[in-house]
């Protein structure tokens, strides 16, 4: 009989909030980047302008709103993916097949996005507000302030726009790192080479960050112009074809600080989760 530990459902949404409060930084800068028309800074460039204009306290704007995300967004997506994927896996005694791992993951991360999509379309005001004139700042004092004034000033339906946008990336993004971390994780510990430890648990959350980067971005781009518009797209192809207009380039814009941001998430989000789960998962007896 062996002792095997298991995810809590709530694990995810705390690793993804720790993980957050580390990234933030780098999350706002690729939001700066994104909402530019034309480039006319890279990312240290960006980094720069935002310290000198506000501050270093400014690289933490929205903080509020991206844990409140996390909360929202990542928990759910987790806690759907690990619960079925423990379920199924506890029934059938051997690992999902990589191709149910990424339905999986695609809906999980659906639905998580949906649900997210209010938080997340605030911490991308909250973000992009220090760029504006001072007399179009919004002013949110905090997530739950600015989730509020949305609620009263536009209504319900502007709190869930970029809805579409938002749960496809949020599908895009699970099959990268949720999926992809489990087949990593299943092929590196297959190998017999390592067990399962933090060099483990590093090197599947490496892969699966740059999975999840290059498969999202494109979405990320739209999702973010939409949810920072003041009313300039009608819809997902007004701004698809907006930003098509730049070029295939266009569609990446910010693809490394989104990768700087993205990977090192990831691999902070799987280390704590790994760590929650060893120190205060579930015991399971085999």
């Amino acid at each position: 009989m062996t002792e095997k530990r298991m995810s809590r459902w709530y694990f995810g949404g705390l690793a993804s909030c720790g993980a957050a409060c580390c990234t933030h930084p780098l999350d706002l800068v690729k939001v700066h980047l994104q909402t530019q028309q034309e480039v006319k800074m890279k990312m240290v460039g960006m980094a720069m302008h935002v310290v000198k204009n506000d501050g270093v306290l400014a690289l933490y704007n929205g903080l509020s709103a991206s844990l409140c995300r996390q909360m929202s967004y990542s928990l759910t997506r987790f806690a759907i993916y690990e619960t079925v994927r423990d379920m199924i896996s506890s029934d059938s005694k051997g690992p999902m097949p990589f191709y149910q791992k990424v339905l999986l993951g695609a809906f999980g991360g659906f639905t998580g996005g949906f649900i997210g999509t209010p938080a997340d379309m605030v911490n991308v005001r909250m973000q992009n507000d220090v760029k504006l004139p001072p007399e179009l700042r919004r002013n949110y004092k905090h997530a739950l302030d600015g989730l509020y004034r949305v609620f009263r000033e536009e209504g319900v339906r502007r709190l869930f726009s970029g809805a579409t946008m938002a749960s496809s990336r949020g599908a895009l993004v699970t099959v990268g790192q949720l999926a992809c971390y489990d087949q990593a994780k299943q092929l590196v510990l297959g190998t017999g080479i390592l067990g399962d430890n933090i060099l483990t648990h590093f090197l599947s959350s490496f892969i699966a960050g740059g999975c999840a980067t290059f498969l999202c971005q494109p979405l990320d781009v739209m999702k973010t112009r939409l949810m920072n518009s003041k009313g300039e797209y009608t819809g997902v192809m007004h701004c698809l074809k907006d930003t098509a207009k730049l070029g295939p380039s266009g569609f990446y814009k910010g693809l490394v600080p989104a990768g700087i941001r993205l990977i090192p998430h990831t691999v902070l989000t799987f280390l704590f989760l790994e760590q929650l789960k060893k120190y205060f998962g579930i015991v399971v007896v085999t």
